[in-house]
């Protein structure tokens, strides 16, 4: 695989597209500043070609790992050009064609290239570029032309098609920062529920997963992880599968150690046979007691917000509310145990990877391999699906080690052991909150301080040490040195949803937040993990999100005020107002304060809760109203019904954003219910399905309805992350409004509800005595 960009698009029948000669350097940076690629983002050709036959093929540095991208980056280019979605060809993140777009995460693939930049700006720069062709060919003015279906109509009737302008040719022109997209009031294809691409593939089961991926010659391997977090390699006897059939090659590399061999089966024995000989890691903190030790760590401190005046206004406040909320390890629990397939040879490496960062991949294995950044091809091919950092970068870097080491293509596939157990979990974190509310029950001030379990200053897509190959080969992971915060300066940074919907945010003199509370405080804890962490759906966004809103809720209980109303009365951004408003609408939402008056000590209660938020501030707007069950006997949680509304600006395809919202609730439904890391004083021990628990396929599914809000002549934002954000908070409020307790650890199993439940019960009784 040492074909040049010209031979890969010669293969795919498109037009060869232009880039930049020479050597990588660190002048000829990406768009985000890191990855070196001799691909021009500014230049046309870069982003789209026309074919002879009227295909257009276009690049994407955003990948589809399940959420749809694919299919709403197609429409894109279509609409743009007026062209049907048939004519458009889409190669994604594939280093060697396509341009460096960073990371596929954080919900940037729609505002990244659906606003005026990046992808949209290439079709519409081309189809500007074309239009101005067919002027000069007809010698009419372009105002007076005509376009559709990618023909272009003068006013004299003369027609002419793309590929008759430019088929197989350069555009050889840069981006224009400058040119007219189109209306979407004229959209044919954007806006429309096209069902998703690859869905029949998917149905039929002929999609290629990158657990298909087979290159000539290919040998197989497996690795074998340390026994428990820290150890290291005190002795490798290789001997010990000398009688494996197939048995290839035994690579020790530091800490890393694995096996190659002829079959799968063959690695699979290979691993579970070979006698190693580890030097033990450090004990792990107690799980019991965790988020006390959490709290107890040197931390690395920041402010995201300080009006420098939360204790005057807590001691003239008419009563203070104080709570402490914690959030568990999770883990991305991928269905499919991650694969990669790396052929390297002495002068290039290609990597066949599901990572959703295929230039930071590329960089990290062409350091892991000492091999030139140029000679290291990675190419994107979805795995099993994840939102986030789970296993598909790791198995990559290992993958490439591997076939290093023996001088063949090798294919890696993860044990599901050495998927959960050795996977970049979502953060752990406490959050305590404390709030003072005035005589009419209107919040003066509120403080807020939390402790965020994290392998590092940076997710672990950029660094060979936050994952758990470049731990075992040397790379450390970026230290968190612990050092006071400073008083926030410059812009307001939501710092991963750790400001409040409701705080005013105030720097340096100006007010760039969403609600009315002038009187506020944000300080986080950065604090070193003992486990791998990274990226999960919506990272530390939720965790903050729970505790905020479920938080809110309790200020709401303690004014007896109704849940949106006295959230109302504390909001000034008009978007979160307007999902707000609108969940509540269509939830049919009747007001009064939670929990209900007429709490039942029948079997079952039922009660409803809302939560709402600003993603990141201003990266989408969602508010969601949950329906629970409460069995009283046996503490189970039962969801019934979900309704959303989502403002994400312009949607591209209706039906898929509906999709991912679904998603992102019954993610979020999890989540809040059933899923937590579990440790002992040496290793994960959520090692399968039976000691990490998700919800079932057979359980119950609620009814979801989403409400889209689509205010006009906004931007277009993120949307995969707004929905699960806000799932656990409703949950946990509902929970509160049907049975009168309130939970503040997730998840909400059985026990934690019998538990509160129980101490109720004996406040209850402490009163009446």
């Amino acid at each position: 695989m040492t074909h040049s960009r010209r031979d890969f698009l010669i293969g795919c029948g498109a037009l060869i597209v232009s880039f930049k000669a020479g050597v990588l350097s660190a002048q000829d940076h990406g768009p985000f500043g890191t990855h070196p690629s001799h691909i021009d983002p500014e230049r046309l050709d870069s982003w789209l070609a026309v074919g002879a036959d009227g295909m257009i093929t276009a690049y994407t540095g955003k990948c589809d790992f399940g959420q749809g991208i694919f299919t709403a980056q197609t429409q894109l280019i279509a609409e743009e050009l007026c062209v049907p979605i048939a004519r458009v060809k889409l190669i994604q993140c594939d280093t060697s064609v396509t341009p460096d777009q960073g990371t596929t995460s954080g919900s940037q693939s729609t505002p990244t290239n659906f606003n005026s930049e990046n992808l949209a700006l290439a079709a519409a720069t081309a189809r500007e570029a074309l239009l101005n062709l067919a002027a000069k060919k007809f010698a009419e003015p372009v105002e007076q032309l005509t376009l559709a279906d990618g023909v272009i109509t003068g006013k004299t009737g003369r027609r002419v098609r793309y590929e008759e302008l430019i088929g197989n040719q350069h555009f050889n022109l840069p981006l224009n920062s400058t040119v007219k997209r189109r209306s979407s009031a004229n959209w044919t294809v954007l806006g429309k529920s096209i069902p998703s691409l690859d869905r029949t593939a998917l149905m039929t089961g002929q999609f290629e997963f990158v657990h298909h991926v087979r290159v000539a010659g290919m040998l197989h391997g497996r690795v074998v992880r340390p026994p428990g977090m820290g150890a290291t390699v005190a002795h490798v006897d290789e001997q010990s599968v000398r009688n494996v059939r197939g048995i290839v090659k035994v690579v020790v590399r530091k800490d890393f150690v694995g096996v190659v061999a002829e079959t799968q089966y063959g690695a699979a024995l290979a691993a579970r046979q070979l006698a190693v000989q580890w030097n033990a890691g450090p004990e792990l903190p107690a799980q019991k007691s965790f988020f006390d030790h959490l709290q107890k760590q040197p931390a690395r401190d920041v402010l995201s917000v300080d009006s420098q005046d939360v204790e005057p206004q807590f001691a003239a406040a008419s009563s203070v509310i104080r709570a402490r909320y914690t959030y568990p390890y999770q883990m991305h629990g991928s269905l499919g145990a991650s694969c990669a397939v790396a052929d390297v040879k002495p002068e290039s490496a290609t990597v066949w990877s599901a990572t959703q960062s295929a230039y930071p991949t590329r960089s990290i294995v062409a350091k892991l391999l000492d091999m030139p950044l140029d000679k290291v091809r990675v190419i994107y091919v979805r795995g099993s699906g994840c939102y986030g950092l789970n296993g598909a970068d790791a198995v990559s870097f290992d993958a490439a080690i591997l076939s290093q080491a023996v001088g063949r293509p090798v294919r890696l596939q993860f044990s599901r052991q050495d998927e959960m157990m050795w996977e970049n979990l979502g953060s752990a974190c406490v959050v305590e909150h404390r709030a003072g509310l005035a005589q009419d029950g209107r919040i003066v001030a509120w403080d807020r301080e939390d402790w965020v379990a994290s392998l590092g200053n940076r997710p672990g897509y950029d660094r060979p040490g936050n994952v758990i190959t470049g731990m075992l080969l040397g790379y450390e992971p970026e230290p968190i040195e612990p050092r006071s915060a400073k008083p926030p300066a410059g812009k307001l940074r939501n710092q991963s949803n750790t400001v409040p919907s409701y705080f005013a945010g105030c720097v340096a003199g100006s007010c760039g937040g969403d609600g009315t509370i002038r009187s506020e405080r944000a300080l986080t804890h950065t604090v070193r993990s003992p486990f791998f962490t990274g990226p999960l759906r919506s990272p530390l966004r939720i965790q903050n999100t729970f505790a905020n809103e479920c938080f809110m809720d309790e200020l709401c209980a303690h004014a007896k005020s109704d849940p949106v109303a006295f959230r109302l009365q504390h909001l000034e951004n008009a978007r979160v107002i307007g999902v707000l408003k609108a969940a509540a609408k269509a939830a049919n939402w009747q007001a009064r304060s939670s929990p209900r008056a007429d709490i039942s000590r029948a079997h079952t209660v039922s009660g409803r809760g809302i939560a709402c938020v600003a993603y990141e501030g201003d990266n989408g707007y969602a508010a969601l109203v949950a329906e629970v069950d409460v069995d009283l006997e046996t503490g189970t949680v039962r969801p019934k019904r979900f309704v959303v509304a989502l403002d994400c600006g312009p949607v591209s395809n209706p039906d898929g954003l509906r999709n991912q919202t679904e998603g992102g609730i019954l993610q979020g439904m999890s989540r809040a219910l059933v899923e937590e890391v579990t440790w002992d004083n040496k290793r994960v021990t959520s090692v399968d399905w039976e000691t990490y628990h998700s919800l079932y396929l057979d359980y119950e599914m609620p009814a979801i309805e989403t409400v889209f809000v689509t205010p006009l002549n906004v931007s277009a934002t993120g949307a995969g992350e707004t929905a699960i954000t806000i799932t656990p908070a409703a949950i946990g409020n509902a929970i509160f409004d049907a049975a009168g307790v309130r939970l503040r650890d997730l998840p909400f199993t059985p026990a934690r509800v019998k538990a509160a439940l129980l101490d109720r019960a004996q406040q209850d009784e402490k009163a009446q005595v």
